[in-house]
């Protein structure tokens, strides 16, 4: 068992593996041979542990998304899912989100001018693209924050309105 130290298996395993060998050996040995039944054993046991390692290679290369592959800054493991879920989730939603602005922009002229400017703020179409609340809004057009969501909710019946009729 000292040759199979250094496979990083723990021990009871193989020992397990070895006595699945010596079954097969003593299933298996023939009298007539001229070979000694230990050295026959030997042979097989040893033959069963190196078969069981190497389907352990075969299996290892295969790369669980679930594993992990390392740990953040507070210390929580990383897999590989968190970060290819994330990178990808995020370039989805940006695409996404793109498209509806692109649409809401072109949409803007049959908006009067007040819904215009809290559509442009809400969704952060102007040239600097920060989305601002309905409060920041308010306080801008020195208006109530009610009436930024009554005038937003209007804006945007009338988009919604003007993508059915586009899409039909």
């Amino acid at each position: 068992m000292k040759k199979f130290d250094n496979t990083g298996e723990d021990l009871e395993d193989l020992i397990s593996i070895g006595t699945i060998g010596l079954i097969k050996a003593i299933e298996s040995f023939q009298t007539g041979k001229g070979t000694k039944l230990a050295t026959f054993a030997a042979r097989c046991i040893e033959n069963e542990i190196l078969m069981h390692l190497r389907s352990l290679k075969k299996t290892r290369k295969d790369v669980s998304l679930h594993d992990p592959i390392g740990t953040d800054k507070e210390g929580n493991e990383i897999t590989l899912i968190d970060i290819l879920g994330t990178e990808a989730d995020d370039i989805v939603d940006k695409v996404q989100l793109k498209i509806e602005k692109s649409k809401i922009y072109r949409n803007l002229d049959i908006l009067d001018e007040r819904e215009k400017e809290v559509v442009i703020g809400r969704f952060g179409l102007e040239a600097g693209g920060e989305e601002r609340t309905q409060r920041e809004i308010a306080r801008e057009l020195g208006i109530s924050r009610s009436y930024v969501s009554r005038i937003e909710k209007r804006a945007l019946m009338k988009l919604y309105h003007e993508f059915y009729k586009q899409k039909g």
